[in-house]
């Protein structure tokens, strides 16, 4: 009898690598491989990491490092590594890490279960046997891979490559078979969403897409994220106020808000084209909820600069906000320029923004308490369950606590009796 290895995946970095991570695992099952959680009882360890800042290679080592460990003492036998990083440097893990046993790319999906299985792998789509690593409810739908955008301090386009754009037909047909194995909720990701489908041979646009996702049966809710503000069109903006199943929510990284720092970050667009694309937004959908991310200590970021942006931090009142601190990143233009910040100041900008978005915040939640919302369930435990409105996305937004049990996957109508910064507390109404 074959004696079939036992695989533990560990997946790190971005939603996208989840993605690639879900269809990997989809490939593995249907080759029959043993899968385990448990790396202790792993023969192989396939390791998909991250290497878009300096944070995420840091995770990335450290997690090969410990696996590399459990392979020392014998009680794991094989290492491979896949992924972003992987992708930018090969040739380094191969030299610091001898104990990886194969170093493959981010789509290399079918190269990898070849090696573990030994045989040529089906020529099958994964993506028709894909494996949630989510809860069955909610899935991340993953439109395009790659990007065309130059942004200095970017390295995404020299790991993905540039943009390729999946057909609307693929993408539908995917979500038909994510909605029979449960999903009620899809969330639109890729480097750029805004900019879907401008390099497949018969143009089409984001628009069109959701227009198409809209008529779907058995999806309630439909999340866009990563939209880039120099791309996003007045069409896709009616798509979003015209289809009743794409959630009032856009994930948006603006990145800086000073002309200065956005000339230099190769945005494609000035503060007031940003204002403008805010403002047809909250024209066409009041009530949309908007996340963006930003960038601190970009090299030349001056105190003024700095000022500008918390400025600007005040009058747009995020509903959702993210920050990081400039990482240099190698072969990006970026690169090239100073490095001029020190990681005290860094860190200090970073914290002040967050602290000024507590505020805003707590403030835009307390508008919330009296209201009822409807909710989908993420987890449920005898007197206390947890959820989200359409406003929020699993692990970076708001989560509804909801005094009660309800089943997980579920939608109910929560009445909000408290708040928080983060948080929303309520009961369920019948």
């Amino acid at each position: 009898m074959e004696n079939k290895k036992t695989i533990n995946l560990i997946s790190l970095g971005c939603a996208k690598n989840l993605v690639d991570s879900e269809i990997l695992l989809g490939g593995l099952n249907k080759s029959g491989l043993n899968i385990t959680k448990n790396i202790e009882k792993a023969d192989t360890v396939v390791i998909n990491t991250c290497g878009f800042l300096d944070i995420a290679r840091e995770e990335s080592i450290d997690v090969i490092l410990n696996a590399a460990e459990l392979k020392k003492k014998g009680s794991l036998k094989e290492l491979v590594v896949m992924g972003c990083l992987s992708e930018r440097y090969p040739d380094e893990l191969e030299k610091e890490l001898p104990e990886i046993d194969r170093i493959f790319g981010s789509n290399d999906h079918n190269q990898i279960v070849s090696f573990l299985t030994g045989k040529d792998f089906a020529k099958d789509d994964p993506l028709f046997f894909r494996s949630l690593l989510t809860p069955r409810h909610y899935a991340y739908l993953k439109i395009a891979e790659g990007c065309d955008n130059g942004c200095s301090f970017c390295s995404i386009p020299l790991m993905r490559g540039l943009q390729k754009s999946r057909t609307i037909s693929s993408i539908i047909s995917e979500a038909e078979n994510l909605i029979h194995k449960g999903t009620k909720e899809l969330l639109i990701i890729a480097q750029d969403s805004t900019s879907y489908g401008w390099d497949l041979k018969k143009k089409v646009y984001l628009s069109d897409l959701l227009y198409e996702l809209n008529k779907l049966d058995g999806i309630d809710w439909i999340k866009i994220h990563y939209a880039h503000p120099a791309h996003l069109s007045q069409r896709i903006i009616d798509a979003i106020a015209k289809c009743d199943k794409v959630c009032n929510y856009l994930d948006m990284p603006i990145q800086h808000s000073s002309d200065d720092i956005l000339k230099s970050m190769k945005r494609g667009l000035g503060k007031e084209g940003i204002i403008n694309r805010i403002s047809r937004l909250r024209n066409a959908v009041p009530d949309i909820a908007l996340r963006t991310t930003l960038i601190v200590g970009y090299p030349g970021e001056t105190e003024e600069n700095f000022e500008e942006l918390k400025e600007f931090i005040k009058d747009t009142r995020f509903d959702r906000l993210g920050v990081f601190t400039y990482s240099e990143e190698d072969g990006t233009s970026a690169a090239n320029l100073n490095d001029d910040i020190p990681r005290q100041i860094k860190d200090q900008r970073k914290n002040e923004i967050l602290e000024l978005q507590h505020e805003i915040s707590l403030e835009n939640n307390e508008a919330f308490v009296g209201e009822t919302l409807k909710v989908i369930v993420d987890k449920s435990g005898e007197s206390i369950s947890v959820g989200r409105s359409e406003f929020d996305s699993p692990d970076i937004d708001n989560i509804v606590h909801i005094n009660g049990k309800v089943q997980k996957g579920e939608f109910c109508n929560v009445q909000i009796t408290e708040v928080n910064e983060y948080e929303l507390i309520g009961d369920v109404v019948l």
